[in-house]
């Protein structure tokens, strides 16, 4: 039982190691990671050295897995190319086994110790955050040398040894249980290093070693599916391609193992050394002819995974990936794309008000339909960001979190801001058959465009914080603000002139004005933010 329990545990602590090792990584390297696979995965070659050099680096496919999945379901890197970082995690992976049959066990503590030492000294700098891989990784190494060490007297006992020998012609159910073994342990990695263990102590015989580890690698493939079941679909898909990836790669390879087991037998290299070097191989082949086949089983997991169904009477957050709460940098990327889309919905609501102020009194309704797409957004955003742990921020991070939740209530006053200027029109003149001069038409309307401008040059300045481009909106918004008082002062001369459309809406008129302005302002605020300047409002709101 104690046995058991020991086994179970160091699986426990493969799998917080590379949780460790994964929210660690990602938090230093994170942006940076995101990055390199955007460039990578313009070539197949490249994407399949990176999938290589990141699983190396977090030292599990299954991490490295989790990784491409979160930036497919986030939109940040295309099917095709993230199959092919799949394929390259599967050598990588196997690699790694190869590295792991030298004696490591001096290096675990190293690892854990260097990495204690720098995670508390230096937490919230990114010295604390590799400090804090060190551990994973350490963990990982310990882990491993734990699972193997805790299955040795579990596969001495007799009735495991029986269960064993009875795997002697079955490839179909030895593959299989290679699978388990993989699902159980976690990893493929201690699944084939469980595996050279018991060949190397002749408890199976080596055809039924090669065998298990092939079932090992369509393991890890079912874990990828079981880990991605919480995505999206596009998350899904990963996962998918790279269980049948595998599966065909086990077809393929299972009925030759008898004349493969049989070669391999007559090489001067001993029973453990040789699992292991096929599962190299194995890994190595498969994988290189398979990635060229990587736009169609895009293609087709596709086909068999449909995009996930939305409503359209209701807008859903679509880049809240909880999974990358772990990873602050990566986090204020989706929830800063999640503001990117209110400020698409909020064009929309411009576009549909200036419908209503040429007299479509439908357009109201729909005006405010998109007016609680905002604040479903902004709801979304602001409990997204109040997950993530702000004490672990670094300052950078910290001040990016507070424009992120600046600019997403600024969008959300500007939504009812418009939802109610709607509201006064539909009616203070709609209903009471009262129309704007044509004079006072083209002043709205002209007002309009420039919010719509100066609305996508503020999503553009938050996005990119580029200096030159927030003095721009700074400039715009002053220009809006001369461009108000000269309308209003327009206005009254109208109404100086008997103007009878501009006596019957000068209220709605004026106050529409004031409204404008309110918004102009609302959205040019994070040019300040750039400049690190105060908004001096000396001509008030």
């Amino acid at each position: 039982m104690l046995t058991l329990l020991n086994l179970l545990s160091a699986v426990a602590l493969l799998v917080w190691g590379t949780h460790i090792t994964r929210s660690g990584i990602m938090r230093v390297y994170g942006a940076d990671l995101r990055r390199v696979l955007s460039r990578s995965v313009e070539k197949k070659p490249m994407a399949f050295l990176a999938g290589i050099g990141v699983t190396m680096l977090v030292q599990s496919s299954n991490a490295t897995t989790l990784l491409v999945t979160s930036f497919v379901a986030q939109n940040l890197v295309s099917l095709t190319p993230a199959l092919v970082v799949i394929l390259g995690a599967d050598v990588g992976t196997a690699i790694m086994a190869r590295v792991l049959t030298f004696d490591l066990s001096w290096l675990s503590p190293l690892f854990i110790f260097f990495g204690v030492v720098f995670f508390i000294s230096r937490k919230q700098t990114r010295a604390g955050q590799l400090g804090r891989t060190s551990i994973g990784l350490g963990l990982i190494l310990l882990a491993l040398q734990l699972i193997v060490e805790a299955a040795r007297p579990i596969t001495q006992a007799s009735g495991v040894q029986v269960l064993f020998s009875s795997l002697t012609g079955d490839v179909m159910l030895d593959a299989l249980i290679g699978a388990v073994f993989a699902i159980i342990s976690y990893s493929s990695l201690a699944a084939v290093l469980i595996t050279a263990t018991l060949t190397a102590t002749g408890v199976i015989a080596f055809k039924v070693a090669l065998c298990l580890v092939i079932g090992a690698n369509l393991g890890s493939g079912l874990l990828a599916v079981i880990n991605g079941s919480g995505s999206n679909a596009a998350g899904k898909r990963v996962a998918m391609g790279s269980l049948l990836f595998k599966l065909i790669g086990c077809v393929l390879i299972l009925p030759f193992v008898d004349p493969v087991a049989v070669w391999l037998d007559k090489l001067p290299v001993n029973d453990e050394e040789l699992v292991i070097f096929f599962h190299v191989f194995y890994n190595l082949i498969r994988c290189v002819v398979m990635v060229p086949f990587a736009d169609a089983m895009a293609r087709l997991c596709c086909r068999l995974i449909a995009d996930d169904a939305e409503s359209d009477t209701t807008l859903k957050p679509r880049h809240l990936d909880s999974s990358a709460l772990d990873t602050p940098a990566l986090a204020l990327v989706n929830a800063a794309r999640e503001a990117l889309r209110m400020g698409d919905v909020l064009e929309q609501m411009l576009d549909t008000f200036l419908q209503v102020v040429r007299g479509e009194a439908r357009a109201e309704r729909r005006v405010r339909r998109l007016d609680d797409d905002v604040d479903v957004l902004y709801t979304a955003i602001k409990l997204y960001l109040a997950r993530m742990p702000k004490e672990d921020l670094s300052e950078q991070d910290s001040r990016r979190w507070g424009e992120v939740i600046e600019m997403s209530l600024n969008l959300e006053m500007a939504g009812d801001i418009i939802e109610r200027m709607s509201g006064d029109v539909a009616d203070k003149s709609l209903a009471a058959r009262r129309t704007f001069s044509p004079e006072g038409m083209k002043e709205l309307e002209s007002l309009y465009e420039q919010l719509v401008e100066n609305l996508r040059l503020s999503l553009s300045v938050f996005l990119s914080h580029d200096v030159t481009s927030a003095k721009r909106l700074r400039r715009a918004k002053h220009r809006f603000r001369l461009k108000i008082r000269r309308y209003s002062h327009s206005h009254v001369n109208r109404l100086h002139q008997q103007n009878v459309q501009s006596i019957e809406t000068s209220s709605l008129h004026l106050g529409l004005l004031g409204d404008m302005k309110r918004l102009n302002s609302l959205f040019c605020a994070v040019a300040y933010t750039v400049l690190e300047q105060p908004d001096d409002e000396r001509d008030g709101d």
